[in-house]
């Protein structure tokens, strides 16, 4: 792990991520990319009619000031830490600066959406799992010193998963995790008898080369059983896989990785399939 993107917007959830990934960096002598993100009009910049270049001007000039601020912190002391400001609030925008800057991880503080928020608006953190091609670890709480020793790698452990979980064994090696695998029962229509169940895993263990267990845990949705048995054997962390869905697709399909992200109070780490 050589660079850790950290998108920040002030918030006490985005220094909980600044805060993880310090620890990270300094475990991994690894380089922080602080990246913030204005939320200027693009007309403000790019149109000659009715500009306010002084405006514009005060208004970037005013975020890199508060974002040297914010980087002043006693627990940074000793990063090397690169300050990235765009000027527009795009998402997606993101994972062309991981391509760029060949990031191997980003770190981001969320305090989730529900509800009607939820399904209309969805959280920043969604968008950023949703567009990124690397891990992203989301953030929920503060931590006085980030240490993984149980990971939690959740699956329906279909074969097309198996880049994801080499990616998470990858990913626990590095943190030093003991890695524990699940697979969700869940009743109704995705409803698996046990011999259905261990022959599909089986068969991904074999291809993967892999001499994990796998724990069956049933319950009546799969994002609760993640959940409940992350708790039930106090994971530090949940490692899943997402489809990054986007527009129709995503909305009547959804996706359990950026459900489980966006509602789960303990981090959780997607890999992209």
């Amino acid at each position: 792990m050589k660079k850790i993107i950290v998108p920040l917007d002030f918030s006490i959830q985005s220094e909980n991520a600044l805060k993880v990934a310090a620890d990270l960096a300094k475990n991994h002598n690894a380089e922080i990319l602080a990246l913030h993100m204005l939320e200027l009009n693009h007309n403000m910049i790019s149109s000659s009619q009715n500009a306010h270049p002084e405006q514009t001007v005060f208004l970037i000039k005013l975020a890199e000031k508060r974002f040297s601020e914010f980087l002043s912190k006693e627990y940074l002391k000793g990063i090397s830490i690169t300050p990235i400001i765009k000027h527009y609030k795009v998402f997606s925008e993101i994972n062309e600066v991981a391509k760029e800057t060949d990031a191997d991880l980003i770190v981001m503080g969320s305090n989730g959406s529900e509800g009607i928020e939820e399904v209309f608006v969805g959280s920043n953190t969604e968008r950023v799992v949703r567009n990124a091609d690397i891990p992203v670890l989301v953030i929920k709480n503060t931590f006085d010193n980030f240490k993984v020793d149980r990971l939690v790698f959740a699956s329906n452990f279909n074969v097309e998963k198996l880049p994801a979980f080499k990616k998470a064994q990858k990913f626990a090696s590095l943190l030093s995790a003991e890695m524990k695998l699940v697979y969700v029962n869940t009743p109704g229509d995705n409803f698996n008898s046990t011999e259905e169940i261990y022959k599909r895993i089986n068969t991904f263990l074999a291809t993967a080369n892999s001499s994990h267990e796998v724990k069956i845990y049933n319950d009546y949705t799969v994002e609760k059983g993640i959940l409940n048995y992350s708790s039930s054997i106090a994971a530090d962390i949940i490692a899943i896989p997402t489809h990054g869905r986007t527009g129709l697709s995503h909305f009547f399909m959804g996706s359990i990785g950026e459900d489980v992200a966006n509602h789960s109070p303990i981090p959780v780490v997607t890999f992209k399939i």
